[in-house]
């Protein structure tokens, strides 16, 4: 029987999801810092997004 890994990603989008996770956390601080000074409901909802994808980058929801 093969060897068969469900969740077994093409080597661009791991080399993608590496880079975009070490680049996320200065977004997220850069937009909340920006978020608290100068709120308005497009930087809550691009916070939120960033938010939301550092979690699904990190618990590899994706």
């Amino acid at each position: 029987m093969r060897n068969f890994q469900k969740f077994k990603y093409r080597p661009w989008f791991q080399t993608f999801r590496k880079w975009s996770g070490q680049l996320i956390v200065p977004f997220i601080i850069f937009q909340f810092l920006r978020t608290i000074f100068l709120p308005t409901v497009f930087d809550v909802l691009l916070l939120s997004l960033f938010i939301v994808i550092a979690i699904s980058i990190y618990f590899e929801i994706i």
